[in-house]
């Protein structure tokens, strides 16, 4: 029956206000965070930069004679800063890269590899699963010191990496080109806001379908003492070496280095993948303050606007945002300017925290919009604010009774129902960067309903599988695992097992230990420490080309037809209800390349699961590649974080 033309006008308008709906979702779309990584000053990774937040602890330190090279006790402003470890030292083998271009290449390069990789191990995403894939990176970059220390030199001394190795665009390529990532990949450099801005981008590319996953952060590496002495002598360097943000002492700041990076999906597809999700970023803004005074000095009225456009995107109030992580440099003009664009976009809040954790590691210039990101996804997560260092008298020009602020001279319990927080990055180029975050939500009963929950394959054995492109790097990680798992005890033994199959790239040195428990892992890892191999734990170097997936008992004869071109023998009954390899233990089943593989179908019922991860363990030391999603598809154990890839560095630097 044809529709009459005012029906068919109805049929259309309802058509287009769907589509019109759909575009204003995506619009506002929120980005799941479900992994980080970061090398700041007293912190090596997330966990350890949370203890340093909470304890309290200043990581500013001297620069130590070895690190510039020249005698600097004349200029008092610069003998303090934040500097993290192995700035010349890197593991140019892991990442497929020649020990001569190594030279050649920037630390920061070099150390935006290195975090990429831990990034995505915290995630728990095996990057061999994203090759090739719609996956964005954005990197905030700004110093040039290695580069000219190059150019110093001689020109005899020019190599053909010298431009690979330190022009900011490659810095995002370079990361695109190891894991061959073919989303966008773009570097830039606004100067302090450069990492926030970077995030920023990652979220316009997600929601606009640009890209599925996105890396997205900066970096900071202080190498020659020269941009800290005309610092110095633009009086914007705290003479004491500390960034004492509010304080009424606040003198300037001090420069630190350091990296942080965070991976990032559409909440939807996070949800779908069963992905930790450790903060929801509902919203960002960036924007520029014209003309000002002077080049650098910041305009608050552009800094009100930055903050407005976010929450706007994030579809908030003001007065719902209960936490702001500020940019607080510790300059009296810029923190007077920051105060007064806070006090006129949340006037009508009823108290709002003010925090900055350039008190606690100094300012990352283009990495410092990501350090406060990545502590405000970590204080929302353990719901506890962090105490500002060095706040002896706030500053006396600010009427503090007539505003809604709180300054957290002492850890602070959040406490909300629903906690959402600000991050402002404000660069002396005249870019201001604002991010909306809120606290993940717990999965609700509707979504736990749709995921399969059957018994565990193995409800009392679980496979933990460690690897390195080394046997020092194993034995490494495997030392590591022990102490990550002393720390924490109350860790379930089938969240471990995925996160180390399932997340992590495996290398050829394999280690494969069968427990039941946590505590039976760790007995067993503290024997293989010590050189004794207990029982159901196996170690071994992977053989090139061996294959096989894992199939359900109706895919008989397809896995016969996998196992026969890269095992010597398989037999293979097509009656089993469970399919599961044993190896045998007699010699000549181990004399080949591969080892020989039986089929078994009689074991009784309750040890059937357990065989099958005995022998996934052999399979695994031996090279033969599993496929852990059919593994774990039917089941609802947990990613969490577990210790990341022990990179196994030695020196590669210009002569002096």
């Amino acid at each position: 029956m044809e529709l009459s033309p005012t029906k068919k006008a109805l049929l259309a308008l309802r058509q287009m206000q769907s589509k019109l709906d759909a575009l204003e979702r995506a619009k506002h779309e929120p980005i799941a965070v479900v992994g980080m990584g970061c090398r700041f000053p007293g912190a090596n990774n997330p966990q350890e930069f949370w203890q340093l937040l909470q304890s309290g602890q200043d990581a500013i330190t001297e620069v130590t004679p070895d690190r510039w090279g020249c005698d600097i006790s004349a200029e008092q402003q610069i003998i303090r800063g934040g500097f993290i470890p192995h700035l010349k030292e890197f593991d140019p083998g892991f990442f497929r890269i020649a020990p001569k271009e190594a030279i050649s290449i920037d630390p920061q390069q070099r150390l935006l590899l290195e975090v990429a990789w831990e990034a995505l191990e915290n995630a728990a995403i095996a990057p061999e699963g994203i090759r090739g894939s719609q996956t964005g990176v954005f990197v905030g970059i700004a110093a040039v010191d290695y580069w000219h220390q190059l150019l110093s030199r001689s020109t005899d001394n020019i190599d053909a990496y010298l431009t690979t190795g330190n022009t900011h665009s490659l810095a995002s390529g370079r990361i695109s080109h190891f894991f061959d990532f073919r989303g966008a990949s773009i570097s830039l450099d606004t100067a302090c806001s450069s990492s926030l801005v970077a995030v920023h981008l990652a979220i316009k590319s997600l929601r606009d379908r640009e890209c599925n996953l996105a890396l997205a952060g900066g970096v900071n590496r202080l190498i020659s003492p020269k941009v800290s002495i005309n610092f110095a002598r633009a009086k914007m360097l705290s003479v004491d070496g500390r960034c004492k943000t509010f304080d009424e002492s606040a003198n300037g700041f001090v420069r630190s280095e350091g990296c942080g990076l965070v991976v990032l999906k559409r909440l939807a597809d996070a949800i779908a993948d069963q992905d930790r999700i450790r903060g929801v970023l509902l919203g960002s803004a960036v924007n520029q303050d014209g003309r000002t005074s002077s080049i650098t000095t910041p305009s608050s009225l552009s800094q009100q606007t930055a903050i407005a456009r976010a929450l706007t995107d994030s579809q908030l109030e003001a007065r719902q945002i209960s936490y702001l992580e500020t940019h607080g440099t510790g300059t009296s003009l810029g923190d007077a300017i920051e105060l007064e664009a806070l006090s006129q976009v949340f006037a009508n809040n009823q108290e709002l925290v003010l925090g900055a954790v350039k008190t606690n590691i100094g300012h990352l210039e283009s990495a410092s919009g990501i350090a406060s990101l990545i502590k405000t996804i970590l204080a929302i997560e353990k719901q506890l604010i962090p105490p500002n260092l060095h706040l002896e008298q706030p500053n006396s020009r600010v009427e503090w009774s007539k505003l809604p602020f709180k300054l957290p001279s002492r850890a602070i319990a959040w406490q909300e129902q629903s906690r959402l927080a600000g991050v402002s990055s404000f660069g002396f180029s005249g870019t201001n960067a604002h991010i909306i975050i809120k606290e993940a939500d717990a999965l609700t009963e509707e979504t736990i309903a749709t995921i399969t929950n059957p018994p565990d394959l193995a409800p009392n054995l679980y496979l933990v599988t460690l690897s390195g492109r080394t046997e020092k790097a194993l034995n490494e990680l495997a030392q590591n695992y022990h102490c990550y798992l002393n720390a924490q005890p109350n860790l379930a033994i089938a969240d471990i097992s995925l996160t180390s199959t399932l997340g992590r790239s495996h290398f050829n040195h394999r280690l494969a230990i069968c427990a039941s428990s946590t505590i039976n892992l760790q007995t067993k890892l503290a024997g293989y420490l010590k050189g004794e191999m207990l029982p159901e734990t196996y170690r071994g170097k992977a053989k090139a080309n061996s294959q096989v997936c894992l199939l359900n008992e109706n895919n008989n004869a397809e896995l016969t037809a996998l196992i026969k071109p890269v095992l010597d023998k398989s037999l293979v009954s097509t009656d089993a209800a469970t399919v599961f390899w044993q190896l045998r233990d007699d010699s000549t089943a181990l004399s080949g390349d591969r080892p020989k593989v039986i089929y078994t179908s009689n074991e009784p019922e309750s040890n059937s699961g357990e065989s099958l991860i005995v022998g996934l363990a052999q399979l695994y030391v031996w090279g033969v590649e599993i496929n852990w999603h059919a593994l774990w598809q039917e089941n609802n154990a947990s990613k969490i974080t577990l210790p990341t890839y022990p990179f196994q560095r030695s020196t590669y630097w210009i002569s002096e």
